[in-house]
């Protein structure tokens, strides 16, 4: 499964509204305004307590159960996300986060490696296939860049055309560059968008192929498997093209999608809508297999990781499905029972599994037991910022970015 799955584009989801309001506005009046009853299941009460902070793990290590490990070291950054899980990463020794200038510091000490003004569109995904870090331009000249991670060298840049107004990486593989980019009409309006492919060798177009009237070029959640490149929209379609062709294998509607990352597995996608989870078969788009969690809840993110995919619901209910078959491997009910903040994104090292939250009371970065779902510890730094936490991990160390400050914890 190559890298950049489930990548997004476009800022205008109910998520960054919220985010976006942060300054004047109190989260208790956004929560009870945009969110409604299924939000509200996810939140912690007022009354729960974290557990007690520890001094820092020695060497590095992660601390015991119930401890909190301290930041091996914190750095303050020019980060401008609204919490897609795509705009942090970790690659080759160093960490990004979205913002102008864009910088990478290094994992290990968290000093600064290199920094490139207008390298990227704040809040634009940060995509990573075969070695290079593609970026929507951040001088809006309509051109797609590639980088070498670890040192910020420019590698490769591509055109899509002057009649396309900005085009938007929303996925990458080996080979190819996936773009969405508006058509522009003579008086520089613009009513259609185009999906694209551009050679990540030559930079060359492969193919593009005009989208349906109505449809968006923002709000974009795409990945590519194979032949197969899957994508959502906010119009509630589910659409699979041909790699090497552009040309519609299928598409649907979907009942309710989350806004969120979907996940891709050998010959499934796999899309959570409300109450159920739903596995699509990417050939024909007929359903595999189907999972429901409680009345009056719904299902958030989902992650695959290590061949598990780790979702969490809005009754703050822990799941971990096998992708292939639905089946249930485990639930946990430890957010629950702590009054905890529900996870959206993970990632995974050894036999720990980290959550990052949406909302920041009561959340942050949890550390669950990977065999079983329960809660370790919770790490948050007080700071009270509106924006969502991100998280992402080298193997070593994993990285917690909220608002313009980035942590690295030990793993």
């Amino acid at each position: 499964m190559s890298k950049g799955l489930g990548t997004t584009v476009g800022r205008s989801s109910r998520r960054r509204i919220l985010r976006l309001a942060g300054g004047g506005i109190t989260m208790a009046a956004l929560g009870a305004g945009l969110t409604g009853c299924e939000d509200e299941l996810a939140t912690g009460g007022e009354g729960s307590t974290p557990p007690p902070r520890s001094a820092s793990p020695e060497d590095g290590k992660a601390p015991a159960d119930g401890k909190v490990p301290e930041p091996l070291w914190t750095k303050s950054t020019s980060a401008q996300t609204y919490g897609d899980n795509d705009e942090l990463v970790a690659v080759d020794g160093v960490v990004i986060a979205s913002g102008d200038p864009l910088a990478a510091f290094d994992g290990a000490t968290g000093e600064e490696r290199w920094s490139l003004p207008d390298g990227a569109v704040p809040g634009a995904p940060l995509l990573l296939g075969d070695g290079t870090l593609y970026l929507e331009s951040g001088k809006y000249d309509g051109s797609v860049a590639g980088y070498v991670p670890g040192s910020g060298k420019e590698t490769w840049r591509s055109r899509l055309g002057k009649e396309y107004r900005q085009p938007r990486p929303v996925a990458v593989d080996g080979e190819q560059v996936y773009v969405i980019a508006e058509i522009l009409e003579a008086d520089g309006s613009s009513h259609t968008n185009v999906i694209a492919a551009l050679n990540s060798g030559t930079g060359k177009v492969a193919w593009k192929e005009q989208r349906d009237l109505g449809t968006q070029q923002n709000g974009i959640h795409a990945a590519v498997q194979g032949r197969y490149l899957v994508y959502t929209d906010f119009k509630n379609n589910l659409t699979v093209r041909d790699t090497a062709t552009g040309k519609q294998v299928w598409t649907q509607k979907t009942t309710k999608t989350s806004y969120g990352p979907f996940v891709v597995h050998q010959d499934l996608v796999i899309v959570p809508q409300g109450q159920r989870l739903q596995a699509f078969a990417l050939s024909d788009g007929s359903e595999k297999w189907s999972v429901r969690t409680e009345e009056f809840t719904g299902f958030r993110e989902p992650s695959l990781l290590e061949d598990v995919l780790y979702i969490a619901d809005s009754a703050r209910t822990l799941w971990a499905v096998e992708p292939g078959t639905g089946k249930k491997i485990w639930q946990s009910t430890a957010l629950k029972d702590a009054s905890a903040q529900v996870p959206r994104q993970f990632v995974k090292v050894g036999g720990t599994l980290y959550g990052a939250t949406d909302l920041d009371e009561q959340g942050g970065i949890h550390a669950f037991d990977a065999k079983t779902g329960g809660l370790r510890w919770t790490f948050n730094d007080k700071s009270g910022d509106y924006h969502a936490w991100l998280v992402a991990t080298d193997g070593k160390r994993v990285y917690a970015l909220h608002g313009k400050k980035l942590h690295a914890l030990p793993a």
